[in-house]
């Protein structure tokens, strides 16, 4: 004669309900501390008044698109930022800020080298950087914001 079939008692379903929701849980706990610990921060603070001055960014952008200036960023072998401007004239500033807010914000101030280029005073640390730059010949200014890794 075969040996019984345990039967399925109220502790075996205890435990499976119990094993269940508790890696429920510790799913809910890791995927929290994750998403806490890489967010970058708010991208407005206030979405009502970002709404109401929409349309004056709207036409800043293409005030600045009409003034045709290219002006491509790139890192050199030493990591300083250089700005392709398309002539003389020009003064550049901006901060460099790590996305993940895991380095302090780096100042940068841009001097011409000679070349048709701006180059920044301070090299970057190495990873991703998110540089925002303010670049003026006269009384027209270009604002950008651009990813550099």
């Amino acid at each position: 004669m075969a040996p019984a079939k345990p039967a399925f008692t109220g502790r075996m379903f205890a435990a499976i309900i119990v094993a269940f929701f508790g890696v429920v849980v510790a799913v809910n706990i890791t995927m929290a501390r994750l998403a806490s610990s890489t967010f970058g921060g708010t991208v407005v603070d206030n979405s009502y008044v970002a709404s109401q001055k929409f349309n004056g960014w709207l036409a800043q952008a293409r005030a600045q698109d009409r003034l045709g200036w290219a002006t491509p960023l790139s890192l050199d072998a030493s990591r300083h930022v250089l700005i392709g401007v398309p002539g003389a004239g020009f003064v550049a500033t901006g901060t460099a800020h790590h996305p993940l807010g895991r380095a302090a914000d780096v100042p940068m101030v841009f001097r011409a080298d000679g070349e048709g280029r701006l180059r920044s005073s301070a090299a970057l640390p190495a990873g991703r950087w998110q540089v925002k730059l303010e670049i003026r010949s006269g009384s027209d200014t270009k604002r950008l914001t651009e990813t550099l890794s």
